[in-house]
């Protein structure tokens, strides 16, 4: 346990969040829905439960949004069917070979980042095109947490982007402490996380595990200086996933 959080009080935090939700969808939204993509892993897990005791299962839309074939699909169902929540299955795969035939005619052939990254913008606004045509509309969930924030593990305008953001500011570790404070099943909250796009685990593709980094961004310490490095590296290369777009100001 990392000493920082041996006081974190999840349920504590749990609370907080979903007033949190209240108070900005009665700014933001009165009537609306939440529109979430279930991945089956433990964030948009998360996010889910919290938006269902925020706002009720009535007014919560689930997305799955598998390319082609999805080994964990049944873990996304799980979470829907456990929840009660309406849901869409939306299979973004003809979407994604029509986009690279064009990309092809047009004589662009998709790099490796490319080819990895344009499934989740396709992803994004799929769930934007569900949100507007809600009855009452509805609002994209983000389901980004703060370590993958800090090291730009998400995809621009792809899984990064969103309405509102109820976990960003909690790291792996806190999520988990969530998850089993809501009661949600160790097998969702805790499984090896994965894009389920590059084939690899996050961790492996990374190069270092969540606790690693979660202890650096709480201590500063990292006893690993190859690891330290590159966690330093990715968390200034892609500062700029965080920040508002830049604008010229006319003086």
């Amino acid at each position: 346990m990392i000493e920082a959080l041996k006081d974190f009080d999840a349920k504590k935090k749990i609370d907080e969040i979903t007033d949190w939700i209240k108070e900005w969808f009665d700014e933001n939204g009165r009537s609306a829905s939440a529109v979430i993509g279930i991945s089956g892993g433990k964030d948009s897990t998360i996010v889910a439960n919290l938006l269902v005791r925020a706002l009720g299962k009535e007014r919560v839309v689930g997305v799955l949004m598998p390319d082609g074939e999805q080994k964990d699909i049944d873990d996304s169902k799980k979470v829907v069917e456990t929840l009660g929540i309406k849901y869409h299955i939306v299979n973004i795969h003809p979407v994604m070979e029509g986009f690279r035939q064009m990309m092809n005619d047009a004589g662009v052939t998709l790099s490796k980042d490319a080819g990895i990254n344009t499934p989740p913008r396709v992803r994004m606004a799929t769930l934007y095109a569900v949100a507007q045509s809600l009855p009452n509309g509805g609002r994209v969930a983000n389901t980004c947490n703060k370590s993958e924030d800090y090291v730009g593990y998400s995809t621009k305008y792809g899984d990064a982007a969103g309405d509102f953001s109820p976990c960003s500011d909690f790291t792996v570790t806190e999520m988990r402490m969530l998850g089993d404070a809501l009661g949600i099943p160790r097998e969702l909250t805790h499984k090896t996380p994965s894009d389920g796009l590059s084939g690899m685990s996050d961790e492996d593709k990374l190069g270092f595990t969540y606790d690693m980094l979660d202890k650096y961004i709480f201590t500063g310490i990292c006893e690993d200086e190859e690891k330290k490095q590159k966690i330093d590296r990715l968390h200034e290369i892609n500062l700029h996933k965080l920040r508002v777009i830049p604008m010229f100001k006319q003086s």
